[in-house]
């Protein structure tokens, strides 16, 4: 018997399993100091490791860092281990069931009150540079390129890239909105190198501390993210403004007991 498209079986697991939040959700205040944290999503429900309540709603609405408006700083600063179960979920639990269940954490323990504006704020234009760009045609498999996103600090490397995709990465790196006006079609594989600059590129988590092998010290040398894709792609990033939807945190209050 033919086996069922991945998407369809999340789907099918989706509209089978209706409940939107966990039945039982432990969360302690995380006692580590080196800016670790880890996620795994598991049969029976979610285990997280030092996260904070702005990764928390990353997660749950599915936007960037840079959409979140307002809050006290304890939400990026405050870190949380948290253990999360609920009865009948599939051993694959896709997306399209944690988010609801995240949000309704969110509101439950940390008592987040929000709304949702669309707001003119700085972002960049992903252009094409003035000669051809220096972009790798994607290598295909069976026909069909293949796809894999792998991002560090300092680096990235993308495997059957669409210009959107670019973007997308280019923007959880700079901490704003990118969109794509390049106007270039097709797939591309990419490695892009740079130096960031204090504090680029450390996602929900901050930078990392000093001394840690991620960590960008003065004695580093490199492009700016900005002459990268310049010289490695070809193509330029342009300050505009422009909308973009974000999420407003009205109140939030530190978690409830156990």
């Amino acid at each position: 018997m033919a086996s069922r498209p991945f998407a369809l079986i999340f789907l099918t697991a989706a509209a089978a399993f209706s409940q939107k939040s966990f039945d039982v959700a432990t969360i302690k205040p995380n006692a580590g100091n080196d800016q670790r944290a880890m996620v795994r999503v598991q049969p029976g429900g979610l285990s997280a490791t030092g996260i904070n309540v702005r990764f928390l709603m990353m997660q749950a609405f599915d936007i960037r860092d840079f959409q979140i408006i307002g809050g006290p700083g304890w939400i990026t600063t405050d870190r949380y281990d948290i253990n999360a179960k609920a009865e009948g979920l599939p051993d694959r639990v896709p997306p399209e069931i944690l988010r609801p269940m995240m949000e309704a954490l969110l509101v439950e323990r940390f008592g987040l009150k929000y709304h949702r504006e669309s707001k003119e704020l700085p972002v960049y234009a992903l252009v094409a540079g003035k000669g051809p760009h220096k972009m790798k045609a994607a290598a295909s498999a069976g026909g069909e390129p293949r796809q894999m996103f792998r991002m560090g600090r300092g680096q990235a490397t993308l495997q059957g890239a669409t210009m959107a995709a670019v973007a997308q990465t280019l923007s959880q790196q700079l901490g704003r909105k990118v969109i794509d006006k390049t106007g270039i079609d097709g797939r591309f594989d990419i490695e892009l190198h740079w130096t960031p600059e204090p504090g680029q590129g450390g996602g929900p988590f901050g930078p990392p501390p000093p001394g840690t092998p991620d960590a960008i010290t003065s004695s580093d040398s490199g492009p700016s993210i900005f002459s990268a894709v310049q010289e490695q792609l070809g193509l330029k990033l342009e300050s505009q403004k422009g909308p973009v939807d974000v999420i407003v945190v009205d109140s939030v209050s530190k978690p409830t007991e156990n």
